[in-house]
């Protein structure tokens, strides 16, 4: 009886320790998709450009955390030889020197800077948890463009307002995923790509309520009876419109980060990544700190792009529709576009239609209209009239856009359509001339 009883008690301590086991791995299986949660694919796409740490460096205390975090954060990226720029731009400008230089020097600066915010804030989620990680991803994404455009607000400048957003819509939907879809079709050529076509379904619904909202106040311009109360209704339709546009963006992000989460998260299989993600490499403070950092040069620098765009245009003959649709979204999302690039090389499209189609999304209904209620605030007059050749330009994208990723495969032949969209688009700017100052939309621009 007594061996019995060893038996059931030796069975009992198996099972205990089975039951323990199961619980353990349960828990850290939670604990790394919690962390995984909020991680969207902006995020998953900038960190292909960063370094490995020197752990002996940042494990080493006579070096200190100061030390240790400004290797991750300076030296942390493939783009750290850009910080350069930043100094050279400032150094530019309070001597005196050319403006188109200063314009140059900090669009270099600018790039390090906005993939380092992308960096940044994943490093904070990790600490805020799930929920407000990924509200704080999907509300800084696209920091360095929105603090641009506010600097062109205060100086009245709609113009370079109106045409960088445009440009960032165009450049994600076309170069961004054209160039995506070419390489990751060339590198693929043997094998059918495909990727999850819900995610781009409901980016692209929200693309063409943006387009509605877009296309109706320019609707005004053809249909009143005198340009004053085509100027006025534009602008109050506009108001109207944006406070929508950002309702929905807020419940668009509901969908995302709680109702059907799934259908958003950033998947990327290689062990080495996923076990780089699973953990933050500074702390909490200090990621705050240098996200405070970061922003204050990316001001500077962007008010030294503002200030310095139109001679920039005057001096390189340049049109400075041209500058702002093509160059300055190139510039802000650089490090997004090359991640996106490399993961189509790796056939996960998902990830790279997730930067692509995610930034636009971002732009068209939240930056934007968030544009319109700062001006308003400020007594400007911006309204969501983009004008025929431009808001042609923008349905022309969408729609082709959605025609390229209707059946959810992929191939070159549709990553160089889009791209030779992109061109075209982009001589058409180049070869329009649009006057210094208040070019296309001084129409309805000025103060109130």
């Amino acid at each position: 009886m007594s061996s019995l009883h060893h038996q059931h008690d030796h069975v009992r301590d198996y099972e205990a320790c089975l039951i323990e086991n199961v619980e353990n791995i349960k828990a850290t299986t939670l604990s790394k998709e919690s962390m995984k949660h909020g991680r969207t694919a902006h995020n998953i796409s900038s960190s292909s450009l960063r370094r490995k740490s020197n752990v002996t460096l940042v494990s080493n205390p006579r070096y200190g955390n100061v030390l240790a975090n400004f290797q991750e954060v300076i030296l942390g990226t493939k783009l750290s030889i850009l910080f350069v720029a930043i100094p050279f731009a400032i150094f530019a400008q309070c001597y005196g020197f050319s403006k188109p230089l200063v314009f140059a020097l900090s669009l270099l600066g600018l790039i390090p800077l906005a993939e380092r915010v992308s960096f940044l804030t994943e490093e904070i989620a990790y600490y805020t948890g799930p929920t407000v990680g990924g509200l704080l991803n999907a509300t800084c994404g696209n920091a360095t463009e929105l603090i641009i455009a506010i600097f062109a607000l205060s100086n009245n400048k709609i113009d370079v307002v109106k045409y960088s957003l445009l440009g960032s819509i165009l450049s994600n939907l076309l170069l961004v995923l054209g160039t995506s879809l070419l390489c990751g079709g060339i590198a693929n050529i043997r094998a059918e790509q495909k990727f999850d076509r819900r995610q781009a379904d409901m980016n692209l619904l929200m693309l063409l309520l943006a387009l509605l909202c877009h296309l109706l106040p320019l609707l005004f311009q053809y249909g009143g009876a005198s340009v004053a109360i085509d100027a006025d209704s534009s602008l109050q339709f506009s108001r109207f419109a944006s406070i929508l546009m950002v309702i929905a963006y807020l419940v668009y992000l509901i969908f995302q980060l709680w109702t059907h989460r799934q259908l958003f998260e950033a998947r990327d299989e290689e062990d080495e990544e996923n076990e780089n993600a699973s953990k933050a490499v500074i702390g909490f403070w200090s990621g705050f700190a240098w996200l405070v950092f970061m922003t204050v040069f990316i001001a500077i620098l962007s008010e030294y792009v503002v200030d310095t765009i139109e001679d920039a245009s005057d001096s390189w003959g340049l049109s400075i529709s041209f500058l702002s649709i093509i160059l300055l979204p190139i510039v802000g999302n650089a490090a997004e576009h090359a991640g996106a690039i490399i993961f189509a090389f790796k056939n996960k499209l998902d990830i790279s239609l997730g930067v692509a189609l995610g930034s636009a999304t971002q732009i068209g209904m939240f930056v934007v209209p968030l544009c319109v209620i700062v001006a308003w605030i400020l007594g400007i007059k911006m309204d969501l009239n983009f004008n025929l050749l431009e808001t042609g330009s923008l349905a022309l994208a969408i729609i082709t856009t959605g025609f390229t990723l209707q059946d959810g495969t992929s191939h070159y032949l549709k990553g160089l359509i889009l791209l030779l969209l992109y061109i075209v688009i982009g001589a058409c700017f180049f070869v329009q001339r649009t006057p210094s100052g208040f070019g296309a939309f001084s129409s309805f621009g000025g103060e109130e």
